[in-house]
């Protein structure tokens, strides 16, 4: 019996040894690190820094294909795919999520993303700068190149490479880069609001909810919200919110002028944008319910979703009248229609900034800046951003579009 005991400590001590030999054989610095130490050194120290290094070399996730300077291009760009050999959890869990479909509206809507400078999306330097999120093949690098940007990546958006941190991707400060400025400001609500006061004013004992605790609970990839990036639903309980909704779907191209689902609807589904059953919102909804609920009472989270749910029909009663307004001026022919003909005599909200007059790009300020605002600033539990740089600039700018109606009819003969 003892010479069986020792047999197995002998064996368990040769297999504990094999493997810190093996770990510690790939974590000795590689040809490839010998050779950047003095081309790229901040790339080699990075790697050096994470826990990759242990465990990897350079080879593992760039190929053995480039072994000198002659033969740059044959180093290979990795993709989600080499991720998901050692993360495969993480992947399906990013994979189900919005995050991973980012490079799916500027790929869609090419009536606005490809009239812009090639470095707009090829350079990352526009929308690519953020959404080149959702490039996961490196075929679509390398034909299509001067659309995308080809060095995109999935994971290292947040676990900036060489590093790959895990520690920095927990940090808030990682969602910013993104989540920031004309359109979706959620860093400055959160930074702004008591939650992120809390956080930030006691790090150590993390006080306060930040963006992973709320968005990626347990660590889950899955990033995914109720109303989504739009705030739009279907179908709609409300009957006067969902007169509103309808014109805003018809001003998206995703309904045609008789209210009929259009080709676009098929992107919006595809880039899961919005949620188009009763079902997936309310499990959506519960999954943030819940989390609300480990620091606050049911009661008192469900009243604060409402009340921000409220704040998205308030803006949207705005909204719907600018389109409507706008549409008018269609209809009428004082503004003459150049883009998305199907959807006539609704203007087209997705051609952004591209349009002819200035009532135009007022109606694209309210729908991209002010109603953004409005709606994410609630639920980021940021009252000064939903008010004014929300909904006040809503039905400022709704006055200023009506003015700007009654002076364009008067030139074209049409009166008020």
């Amino acid at each position: 019996m003892r010479v069986k005991e020792v047999c197995w400590s002998f064996l368990m001590c040769f297999a504990y040894l094999m493997v810190i030999g093996l770990a510690s054989a790939l974590a000795r610095p590689s040809t490839c690190e010998t050779c950047h130490a003095k081309i790229t050194p901040g790339i080699v120290e990075d790697f050096n820094r994470g826990k990759m290094a242990e465990v990897l070399t350079c080879m593992d996730c760039h190929g053995k294909s480039h072994i000198n300077e002659s033969d740059v291009a044959k180093a290979k760009l990795p993709t989600i795919n080499t991720c998901r050999k050692c993360h495969p959890d993480q992947v399906k869990q990013y994979m189900g999520g919005k995050h991973a479909l980012g490079l799916l509206p500027v790929m869609a809507f090419p009536g606005f993303a490809h009239q812009q400078p090639r470095a707009f999306i090829a350079g990352q330097k526009g929308c690519n700068g953020c959404h080149n999120l959702g490039v996961t093949d490196q075929k679509v690098r390398q034909n299509e190149v001067r659309k995308y940007y080809k060095y995109g990546m999935d994971c290292q958006n947040c676990h900036t490479r060489h590093a790959f941190s895990k520690q920095e991707a927990l940090q808030p400060e990682a969602c910013n880069s993104c989540h920031t400025g004309f359109d979706h400001a959620q860093w400055e609500m959160w930074f702004h609001s008591k939650h992120g006061a809390a956080y930030v004013t006691d790090r150590k004992a993390h006080r306060g909810p930040t963006c992973q605790d709320c968005h990626m609970p347990g660590g889950d990839h899955g990033v995914m919200t109720a109303w989504g990036f739009l705030a739009l639903r279907l179908p709609e309980a409300d009957k006067e919110w969902m007169g509103y909704r309808v014109t805003i779907l018809k001003a998206l191209g995703v309904l045609d002028a008789k209210g009929k689902p259009t080709k676009r609807l098929d992107i919006v589904k595809k880039a899961n944008m919005v949620r188009l059953t009763k079902a997936d919102w309310d499990t959506q909804r519960a999954k943030m319910e819940a989390v609300c609920q480990r620091c606050h009472s049911a009661t008192f989270a469900r009243e604060n979703l409402k009340n921000a749910d409220l704040m998205i029909k308030a803006s949207d009663k705005i909204l719907a009248q600018a389109i409507e307004l706008v549409t008018g001026l269609y209809r009428d022919g004082v503004i003459k229609m150049s883009t998305n003909q199907a959807t006539f005599p609704y203007p087209d909200l997705l051609t952004f900034y591209e349009v002819n007059t200035p009532i135009e790009e007022k109606l694209y300020e309210m729908f991209m800046d002010y109603r953004m605002k409005t709606y994410q600033a609630a639920f980021h539990i940021m009252p000064d951003y939903t008010t004014w740089y929300g909904y006040a600039k809503m039905k400022e700018t709704l006055v200023e579009m009506k003015a700007l109606a009654r002076d364009m009819r008067s030139k074209a003969g049409q009166g008020t």
